[in-house]
């Protein structure tokens, strides 16, 4: 298989979680950039995938619906993604009102501790504006404290004071994630599999025995071309899936103005042929 589907990118977000771009404006840009195959992986959200479906029309790009988990435990920080599960199978939905949940947690004990320590605070109707959004985080947060004079920018906000409070237990954990994502006959996928917390940059053993345990929990692929990865690590990613027998995806991970990063930037190269492992994710949607 060759460049049916012309570029493909399988990671990206929306204004329904940390993303810049609305679902409408993400289906503009993906049709205007020729891409062929796409999905909207938002933070432990899926509204945007409706939107999206509602919009598609005949001739236009291919959609597969996605999410992405963040997810911790004993032995680290994992980044899951889902493809095509059903939004209203239970398991599912009961992942995503977890996730959904600490994130409002988080937010409300990031504010407490931005008073607390430092003194920042916000009029309550900022505050009320920030939980009334789909899935609020720090880049939210960081833009308000760089409205209200307390950060020069938002990078600079989450680095300096929201990054210094940590939530050690205070994740989805990644069997749950994975369980609930095979709970809605979906695919889930290991997210950019080098990376861990910070600059921690997993390989060797450590990247084996992450990708056995995540297989005993139903692990399915692996996103091995990504924006952030060069051509040796897109080269051990592929060699990973295929000793592991796990399927391929490409992602961007495009959030708009909130990264340096542009749409359809994989590392895939159109024209080429498809490696197996993406072959096979791509059939489990399209014949």
């Amino acid at each position: 298989m060759t460049d049916k589907y012309g570029n493909i990118d399988l990671h990206m977000h929306t204004t329904v979680s940390d993303g810049t771009d609305t679902p409408e404006q993400i289906l503009k840009k993906v049709t205007a950039a020729g891409i062929g195959v796409f999905s909207v992986t938002d933070h432990d959200a899926v509204k945007a995938n409706g939107i999206i479906r509602s919009l598609l029309k005949s001739g236009g790009p291919l959609f597969i619906p996605g999410v992405e988990f963040s997810c911790r435990d004993e032995a680290g920080k994992y980044h899951i993604l889902g493809y095509g599960a059903d939004p209203e199978a239970p398991g599912f939905r009961d992942v995503l009102e977890y996730g959904h949940d600490l994130r409002i947690k988080k937010v409300l004990v990031r504010l407490d501790f931005l008073k607390i320590e430092f003194g920042f605070s916000f009029p309550q109707e900022e505050i009320e504006a920030l939980l009334s959004l789909d899935n609020p985080g720090k880049p939210h947060i960081g833009n308000l404290m760089v409205k209200y004079g307390f950060a020069e920018t938002r990078d600079q906000a989450i680095r300096d004071f929201l990054n210094r409070i940590r939530f050690k237990s205070e994740y989805v954990r990644p069997e749950k994630a994975i369980s609930g994502i095979l709970a809605g006959g979906g695919i889930p996928v290991l997210a950019h599999p080098f990376y861990g917390s910070g600059d921690d940059l997993i390989l060797g053993e450590d990247m084996e025995n992450r990708i056995r345990r995540l297989k005993e929990f139903g692990l399915r692929g692996i996103e091995a071309y990504y924006s952030g990865f060069s051509e040796k690590l897109r080269g051990i990613a592929l060699s990973l899936a295929e000793k592991y027998d796990l399927l391929v995806t490409a992602g961007s991970d495009y959030h708009g103005e909130n990264k340096l990063v542009k749409l359809g930037d994989t590392g895939l190269v159109s024209g080429e042929e498809y490696p197996e492992g993406l072959r096979r994710f791509l059939e489990r949607f399209f014949v």
